[in-house]
């Protein structure tokens, strides 16, 4: 018969450092020869765990085992926990190589073809996954110890540092490493540090221009140009102030585990605590807030950049000028992109159109008696919100318990034989896993309060006093103060021919008066200049 061969270790250090592939591979070369095979195809797993099916060679050969006609009919392994460590996907893909007339084959643990043979790969599947579980747990616990202990776990270190050898031996003759300042590193998050906080030639600088000028002067993050990312991460990791946490993330889910299960060690610090403490603060304030206009658009020089949009083609529109600057419009980027014949849009006025606005907003929805029927229907929206809120969480709380439910009947009816496990019981689990999961996310979403409560006890005199120091700095010359307000309170403004729509939202408008504390100094994002309600203290 004609049979593939199939060898696995579980990680690339195994591939390079241990002989356990070529054993396998010659255990079962002597195998097929012993009983009369011919070894057709082989398949090699370099660093894969058999805890799932995320494995390139096994896939390709599963697909090459289901072509019409096989191009084998055997697949030899080593042991079974080669094939799989999970028992319900080693009996979902037998089942599925058994119907295009594949069968697995163990050279250490053989089994019969019969229901007793079939029991018995299953009992030697839960203990193979039970051993991978048991492993993993004291792998885990080894590391998290090696971590509390001031070692390093991983294998290349973060940029500022290098993993130097320790003297200590661990596990297999190696040394244990700890980490250690790279000096020509650490020079370079010292100076990003520095530009961050004091900035260039008296110009200040976010990240995005020191990923700039980094690559322009050279340095360079390990070989590779500096990303806005790198930047970031490299201002808000606490590593840097000797502070590095193992266990953060679970390596399968990529998800960040609660902070009571990171592992604290202790590194020499590239910068002192006062400086981080520094630039974290800084990077909050600069850090946009909810229902407030991102930075980026706030440092335009144009009022309506970022939210004006063209009504025929639904592109952004931008600043565009004539005769040297003379003229300003806004100007459909299709068409600037591509041509006039893109869209049929005009050239706008910038200054015509940004009065029209300002004065729409400021005399139109800011006119007292407006803004008191909007607060009011905004006041039912929450007490309407509150009444369903619970109700529709209690729903799905309902949903939840069911599928949980169903689930549990599932596994207990795989459990004890009454239903067979196949790909359709297989599938089933996992469309239960699946609606588990978004009730999970309806819940969380119906939990979440979207309108600040505090609206509902502003007394109208205070919604006039809101409405009169809105439409004041609405019409105010200072273009930056106007521009802040806009982009809170201004979702889009799309203009068709000669008809400009100007949209906004409930939850901005209340997200914006619960910002706006009155008689205090927080009216506007901390990117604008404070002032106060009184004139005599502008």
């Amino acid at each position: 018969m004609q049979v593939a061969l199939y060898a696995r270790v579980s990680t690339t250090r195994q591939a390079d450092n241990d002989l356990s592939i070529p054993d396998q591979l010659r255990q079962m070369r002597e195998w097929a020869k012993a009983n009369g095979h011919l070894v057709v195809q082989e398949f090699i797993e370099p660093g894969a765990s058999a805890t799932d099916d995320k494995r390139p060679v096994f896939q390709k050969m599963i697909q090459d085992a289901l072509m019409k006609p096989a191009s084998f009919e055997i697949i030899v392994i080593h042991s079974l926990s080669r094939f799989f460590r999970d028992g319900i996907e080693f009996g979902v893909y037998e089942r599925k190589l058994a119907r295009n007339k594949v069968k697995v084959v163990s050279i250490t643990q053989p089994t019969s073809d019969d229901a007793g043979g079939e029991m018995m790969r299953r009992i030697i599947n839960l203990f193979d996954e039970h051993q991978s579980k048991e492993i993993s747990k004291h792998v885990s616990r080894t590391m998290k110890e090696n971590a509390r202990q001031g070692y390093f776990n991983g294998s290349r270190a973060p940029f500022g540092y290098c993993a130097a050898s320790s003297g200590v031996a661990g596990s297999r003759g190696r040394q244990k490493k700890r980490l250690e300042i790279d000096n020509a590193e650490a020079d370079v998050v010292r100076l990003i540090y520095r530009l961050y906080l004091n900035g260039l030639a008296g110009r200040e600088l976010g990240v995005k221009e020191i990923a700039k000028y980094l690559t322009s002067q050279g340095y360079l993050a390990r070989g590779k140009p500096w990303s806005i990312q790198k930047v970031h991460w490299t201002l808000s990791s606490t590593l840097y102030m000797g502070d590095y946490y193992f266990n953060v993330k679970d390596s399968k889910t990529q998800t960040t585990r609660p902070p009571e299960e990171w592992v604290k060690t202790q590194i020499p610090a590239i910068v002192d605590a006062a400086t981080f403490e520094q630039v974290r603060l800084l990077r909050e304030s600069r850090a946009p807030q909810s229902g407030v206009a991102i930075p980026k658009a706030m440092s335009s020089p144009v009022l309506l950049a970022g939210i004006i949009k063209c009504g025929i083609c639904g592109h952004r529109m931008t600043l565009s000028t004539g005769k040297s600057g003379a003229y300003r419009y806004y100007k459909c980027t299709s068409r600037r992109a591509q041509g006039n014949h893109a869209c049929t849009s005009k050239n706008l006025p910038m200054e015509k159109l940004d009065g029209i606005v300002l004065d729409r907003i400021a005399n139109t929805v800011l006119q007292p008696e407006r803004l008191q029927t909007l607060i009011t229907e905004l006041r039912l929206r929450i007490q309407s919100g509150k009444n369903n809120r619970q109700e529709v969480i209690s729903e799905l709380e309902r949903q939840m318990k069911n599928t949980e439910e169903r689930h549990n009947r599932l596994l207990e009816a795989i459990e004890s034989g009454i239903i067979e496990l196949d790909e359709l019981t297989h599938r089933r689990a996992q469309q239960n896993k699946t609606a588990r999961e978004a009730l999970l996310i309806k819940i969380a979403e119906a939990r979440s309060t979207p309108m600040p409560a505090e609206i509902e006890y502003l007394k109208p005199s205070q919604v006039d006093l809101f409405g009169k120091a809105l439409r004041n700095k609405l019409l105010t010359k200072d273009s930056a103060v106007a521009k802040g307000y806009v982009n809170m309170l201004v979702d889009e403004v799309r203009v068709e021919n000669d008809r400009a729509t100007i949209s906004g939202s409930f939850i901005a408008l209340a997200n914006v008066m619960h910002q706006m504390k009155m008689g205090t100094s927080k009216l506007v994002p901390t990117f604008i200049p404070n002032w106060c309600r009184l004139s005599d203290s502008n």
